[in-house]
């Protein structure tokens, strides 16, 4: 977990009743943030506040930007959010810092209410950069959730992809009732992702590996690589919301979780 804010104050704390009056309780949210992009964490946090999420899984996400984004919702926001970080390499080039002490790059998770159990995982095989899973209990509608933020192996790494769904699937398959999000950087009918398809849905009703012409994109170069897989849940409501501060947009889905 590790502390969120640049200060090392710990994510753990109470939060106060009128910090998150304007949250959604039972909306999931998944960002790719772009790295590098030239985007500020000021916008970001605007883009977040915007939709209020209960829970986002940002990936392509450094440490520090997440500890700026989290105190930004705060500071000019009001919504609170308790963070954990699922680091998966310390890099110079994409997060900055010294040379010796560079800042840490992959997921991270945002929750209004607290998580636990936190796991942190990386793929046994990352494909041309490392790339892992990060995992929480938090609330989502009143109810305890086990959720999941990943990113994969990039576009044309099939094979890698493959690998890695293997080990989420077999992580998510361990929970009646989950959440997976993240950029899977693979289209719906993807072969790599049956086994994922095997145990959960999408938060779009519509959006089938059969039917995969009827999901909507959620990148610029219109595709749908982002997802919110539900195990055990209904979707309400789902959206893509375009963003310019990013090559992929938001997506966002309201749950039943009862």
């Amino acid at each position: 977990m590790g502390p969120s804010v640049p200060g090392g104050a710990l994510s753990g704390r109470s939060l106060p009743a009128e910090a998150v009056k304007d949250i959604v309780p039972n909306r999931v949210m998944t960002w790719n943030l772009c790295n590098p992009c030239d985007a500020s964490n000021l916008d970001r946090a605007a883009e977040i506040a915007a939709q209020a999420p209960q829970v986002i899984g940002v990936q392509e996400a450094c440490a520090r930007d997440v500890d700026k984004i989290r105190d930004y919702l705060e500071a000019y926001h009001g919504l609170v959010y308790h963070v954990a970080y699922g680091t998966v390499l310390q890099n110079w080039g994409r997060c900055g810092g010294a040379p010796w002490n560079p800042g840490g790059f992959g997921q991270a998770i945002l929750s209004a209410a607290p998580m636990t159990d936190p796991v942190k995982a990386e793929y046994p095989e990352g494909g041309s950069e490392d790339r892992g899973y990060l995992a929480v209990t938090t609330e989502v509608g009143g109810r305890s959730v086990r959720v999941f933020n990943t990113h994969l192996a990039q576009r044309r790494q099939e094979e890698f992809r493959e690998g890695q769904i293997r080990v989420l699937a077999a992580e998510v398959g361990r929970h009646e009732r989950a959440v997976v999000v993240g950029d899977f950087n693979a289209v719906p009918d993807a072969a790599e992702l049956d086994p994922l398809w095997a145990l959960a849905t999408d938060a779009d009703p519509q959006c089938r590996p059969a039917t995969g012409g009827t999901c909507e994109p959620t990148t610029d170069w219109r595709s749908k690589f982002d997802y919110v897989f539900l195990r055990g849940i209904a979707p309400i409501d789902h959206r893509v919301v375009r963003t310019r501060y990013s090559d992929h947009d938001m997506l966002y889905s309201d749950l039943d979780v009862t």
